[in-house]
C-alpha cells in the first residue's frame, strides 16, 4: 500500500517542478514577445544624465542583479497582484509617502519574492506537517497558499511601518526646520533660497522634501504647485497646512517670518499633544518601574 504521505509529497514537488519548468520557458526569447519599450531602451540607457538639481538615487548593486534575474519572471504574476492588493495609483502614492523612488512594479516584483520565500516556508512546514503528524493534504495546501499570502502581506505591512517612522522623524525635524527657515527669511533671503540654504546645510527625510521642492522650482513648476506637491508625497499634515501657509503668505504680501515661527509653534504644541496623549495610553507601562520587585 503506498504511503499517502509520499504521494503528497511527490505531488507539491511534481507541481513546484512544473511552475518553474512554465517560468523557465516563459522566458525563452523565442516565446517572449518584447514590447517598443523594450526594444529601444539600450540605446536610450546610454544618452540618460542624471538629474542637473537633485542627486540620483543610489541603488544597491545586489539589488539591481535580483530584479534583472526575476524581474521577466515575477512580471507575469503582477496583473494578479495588481488585482488582489490595489491599484497602481495608490500604491504609487504609498511609495512616495515612504520616501521610495522606486517605481510600483519594483515593488510588486519584491512582494512577489516576499510571496515565493513565504511559498517555499509554507512547503516546508506543511512538509513536516504531513510526515510527523499525518496531517491531511489539504491543510498542507492551505499552509502553502498561507504563506504566500502571509509574504505578500508582509511586504505591504513593512511599506505601511516605513511611512510611520518617516512621518515621526518628519515630526521630530520640523519645527527646527521651520526656525531655521524663519532665520533665514528674516535675514533677507527669499524662500526659495532660504529652502535652497536648508536643504543644503541639514541632513534627514525633511530637508531632502525640501531639496525636490526647490529642484521643482527651478525646472519651471510655480511655487504653489510645488509646495502643494510637498504636501501631497510627505505623511504629515502639518507639512501640507506648511504649504498652503507659505503659499498663501507669498501671494498677499504677508511676513513670511512670522508665518514661519508661528508654523513651527503649531508642531511643538502638536508634537507635546501627541506625548501626552501617548502617556495617557501607556500609563500603566510608566508606571512599571516604580513597582517594588
Amino acid at each position: 500500500m503506498i504511503d499517502s504521505g509520499a504521494v503528497v509529497i511527490g505531488a507539491l514537488l511534481g507541481l513546484l517542478l512544473g511552475i518553474g519548468l512554465a517560468l523557465l520557458a516563459g522566458l525563452l526569447p523565442w516565446l517572449r514577445s518584447r514590447d517598443l519599450g523594450a526594444r529601444i531602451d539600450p540605446y536610450l540607457r546610454r544618452s540618460r544624465s542624471a538629474s542637473l538639481f537633485s542627486a540620483p538615487a543610489a541603488t544597491s548593486r545586489a539589488r539591481v542583479v535580483t530584479e534583472n534575474l526575476l524581474g521577466p519572471v515575477a512580471q507575469r504574476a503582477l496583473g494578479l497582484l495588481e488585482r488582489l492588493t490595489g491599484g497602481a495609483d495608490q500604491l504609487e502614492r504609498r511609495l512616495r509617502l515612504a520616501g521610495r523612488r522606486s517605481s510600483t512594479d519594483s515593488f510588486r516584483i519584491e512582494q512577489v519574492i516576499f510571496g515565493v520565500i513565504g511559498l517555499v516556508g509554507g512547503v516546508v512546514i506543511a512538509l513536516l506537517s504531513i510526515s510527523t503528524r499525518g496531517a491531511s493534504p489539504l491543510l498542507g495546501l492551505f499552509i502553502a497558499v498561507l504563506g504566500v499570502l502571509s509574504g505578500v502581506l508582509l511586504r505591504d505591512y513593512l511599506l505601511g511601518m516605513e511611512i510611520s517612522r518617516r512621518a515621526s522623524r518628519m515630526a521630530r525635524e520640523f519645527p527646527t526646520v521651520a526656525d531655521l527657515l524663519a532665520l533665514a527669511v528674516a535675514a533677507g533671503e527669499s524662500p526659495i533660497a532660504a529652502m535652497e540654504r536648508v536643504a543644503r546645510t541639514s541632513s534627514g527625510a525633511l530637508p531632502d522634501e525640501f531639496a525636490a521642492t526647490v529642484a521643482d522650482i527651478r525646472s519651471g513648476t510655480s511655487v504653489s504647485q510645488a509646495l502643494a506637491s510637498l504636501g501631497a508625497r510627505t505623511p504629515l499634515q502639518s507639512l501640507g497646512r506648511f504649504g498652503e501657509g507659505v503659499s498663501v503668505a507669498i501671494e498677499r504680501g504677508t511676513p513670511l517670518a512670522d508665518v514661519l515661527r508661528a508654523q513651527a509653534q503649531d508642531a511643538r504644541e502638536s508634537s507635546k499633544r501627541d506625548l501626552m496623549e501617548t502617556a495617557g495610553r501607556r500609563e500603566i507601562y510608566m508606571l512599571m518601574p516604580v513597582l517594588p520587585r
